[in-house]
């Protein structure tokens, strides 16, 4: 396993993980317009600009990519596994050396926007829903998610 800062080489590469991702695992909690909305979010422009601005992390096994997430500050956010190799605690070791690098910057607490997919494992990780929060997309379709937390240290 190699966990290491994404490159400009690297963005096709987490764009398909993110995208094949979206498809592959979203269409079982939401309706079609948020799948899009999703897929629309996580543009290359988008997964670009955050590996130019150094946020991005990728988790390799032999080589292959197999996850990726990014931090800026305290924020976690676009952490994802490939659905093949979901279930193996990868998703974990990302949430934590992501937690880590923030700890290390003197943050007290991270926060994420959690989708349906992975409330359970932030959760399990220790996080706490603090707020709900809506969007209505393109379609009319209402796509609702949590604001959570996790206390790194006491401040």
């Amino acid at each position: 396993m190699e966990f290491r800062k994404a490159g400009r080489e690297d963005v096709p590469s987490i764009l398909t993980l993110i995208q094949d991702t979206i498809r592959t695992v979203y269409p079982r909690y939401y309706l079609p317009g948020i799948v899009d909305y999703f897929l629309d979010w996580h543009s290359r422009e988008r997964v670009a600009a955050a590996v130019e601005a150094g946020q991005v992390e990728v988790l390799l096994d032999g080589g292959r990519l197999v996850g990726t997430g990014s931090r800026e500050g305290n924020y976690i956010g676009r952490l994802f596994v490939l659905p093949e190799c979901q279930g193996r605690g990868w998703g974990s070791l990302i949430l934590a050396r992501l937690e880590a690098e923030a700890a290390k910057e003197k943050h007290t607490a991270v926060w994420l926007s959690a989708s349906l997919p992975a409330v359970c494992l932030y959760d399990r990780r220790g996080y706490r829903t603090v707020e709900h929060r809506r969007e209505e997309t393109k379609d009319g379709s209402m796509l609702v998610w949590d604001v959570m937390e996790k206390q790194l240290r006491e401040e």
